[in-house]
């Protein structure tokens, strides 16, 4: 594939882009990157990524772009250290075997995997939890042994997309444990990073990644992820809120109607 400096700036952007707002809402960043790769180099008449190559390039990237955020919300007492024990342990199972698996699997079965999960998230984004943001910091609880069930289902899946699984994480911490929406912000972060060291694991194993893109993508990211998750501490929660369900659902739209 041959390099041009157009070809450089658009990934550059894309990882950019995506990386501020995954930042900003708490998520790995591929809900958004992934089908931005996929689809915006063809439509600037630029080469093509196969989706392999997207989901190997997007796990390499969310890796990168989790520690920026994490790095930018660990002060202020909104990583749960617990939820991040029980979570990300499960989570690393899944995605590993994810990620392993996917290599079987069709382009088109990874789109449809990526078609349901997001559509998954998108619905439970509009379930309203009222009263979630008031309750104190230090008095969360939450069911280990569901959340880790939780997170392992969704690792699997995520390994798959090479996605991290932050886009079905955030509203499965939100809907089904009820964890306050900043709390779930920092500490899902903290699960994508985890999650995302099976998944790249996995890609790098396998032979899927492109290693000039991703190149571009992670020092985009860097760069990017702490910018968005320092505009995302200064946000209202429910904008926050507002905005990732509308990334999701937009994104969730788009990957059926060109599976269909």
């Amino acid at each position: 594939m041959e390099w041009s400096v157009t070809y450089i700036l658009v990934i550059f952007l894309i990882g950019f882009i995506g990386s501020y707002i995954s930042g900003m809402v708490g998520i790995g960043g591929s809900i958004i990157k992934y089908p931005m790769l996929l689809y915006i180099p063809p439509l600037l008449g630029l080469a093509a990524f196969t989706a392999h190559e997207v989901s190997g390039i997007s796990a390499v990237q969310v890796f990168f772009a989790t520690i920026g955020g994490v790095w930018a919300y660990r002060k202020g007492g909104y990583l749960n250290k617990t939820l991040i024990l029980y979570m990300g342990s499960a989570i690393l199972l899944g995605s590993l075997l994810g990620s392993f698996g996917s290599n079987l699997m069709s382009e088109s079965s990874i789109n449809i995997m990526y078609g349901i999960l997001a559509l998954l998230a998108a619905v439970m984004m509009f379930i309203p939890n009222k009263g979630l943001d008031d309750i104190p910091v230090a008095q969360v609880t939450f069911n280990k042994w569901l959340a880790a069930g939780l997170a392992l289902a969704v690792g699997i899946g995520s390994g798959i997309v090479g996605a991290a699984g932050a886009f079905l994480l955030v509203p499965l911490m939100l809907v089904v444990l009820k964890i306050p929406t900043r709390m779930t912000i920092a500490t899902s972060l903290a699960i994508t990073f985890i999650s995302s060291i099976g998944s790249t694991l996995g890609k790098l194993s396998t032979g899927q990644v492109d290693y000039v893109p991703a190149a571009i993508m992670v020092v985009a990211s860097l760069i990017a992820s702490p910018l968005g998750a320092s505009a995302g501490k200064r946000m209202k929660t429910n904008v926050l809120k507002m905005i990732l369900a509308l990334l999701i659902l937009t994104t969730a739209i788009k990957i059926w109607l060109d599976i269909l």
